[in-house]
């Protein structure tokens, strides 16, 4: 894309006559306040999903889209962003969806919050894929996402950040798969694995 091509995301969204809660959404993404959780990183997961799904992997496209734009729409630093999150769909979709969409679209949202969906929940699955995409990014896109996150943690000193996400990296590569899709185990495992690697080393050597 070209630096004078519009923003695709409006087009993204993949709810008709919802406009204003789509700009609500991308208001939120643009706080000056976000270094890696903005509309940057909604714009690659979207992508992701439309790569997972190129690739033949099942999974609902309108939930799960729902999902992604839902996902971080409430990013501060704190721990309980995701829920917030989650209550925000609640509250707004119910006037455009129906109930059971609406149930499906705010559990996806809640479980970006562990990244840890059963294996049989196709779309749970593709969501977390794409939310852990970055992951495998190329070194210095990785090492961009990383100082974005510090960014968005500047006011812990970095002692306490580095103990947090030192927990965090671990967590991550505690799970026998980081990723859930074929395409996404095929793809993305090993360049996260390395790139992790490298953090920890760096946070901890």
């Amino acid at each position: 894309m070209r630096d004078d091509d519009p923003d695709p995301l409006p087009s993204l969204w993949p709810l008709t006559g919802a406009d204003a809660l789509r700009d609500e959404l991308l208001a939120a993404y643009a706080e000056p306040s976000r270094g890696h959780h903005g509309t940057g990183h909604l714009r690659e997961v979207l992508e992701r999903l439309d790569e997972l799904a190129a690739a033949g992997t099942p999974f609902d496209r309108t939930t799960v889209s729902l999902a992604a734009w839902f996902h971080d729409a409430v990013y501060d630093g704190e721990r309980d962003a995701e829920e917030r999150s989650a209550v925000w769909a609640e509250a707004a979709l119910p006037m455009h969806l129906d109930a059971a969409t609406v149930a499906e679209v705010v559990r996806l949202v809640r479980l970006t919050e562990d990244h840890r969906p059963d294996p049989e929940d196709t779309s749970g699955c593709a969501l977390s894929d794409a939310d852990l995409a970055i992951l495998a990014a190329p070194p210095e896109r990785y090492d961009a996402y990383v100082a974005g996150v510090r960014a968005e943690y500047a006011h812990l000193p970095d002692d306490v950040f580095v103990a947090g996400r030192t927990d965090v990296l671990r967590d991550l590569a505690s799970s026998p798969q980081l990723f859930r899709t074929r395409h996404g185990r095929a793809h993305w495992e090993e360049p996260a694995r390395a790139n992790m690697a490298r953090e920890l080393a760096g946070l901890v050597g």
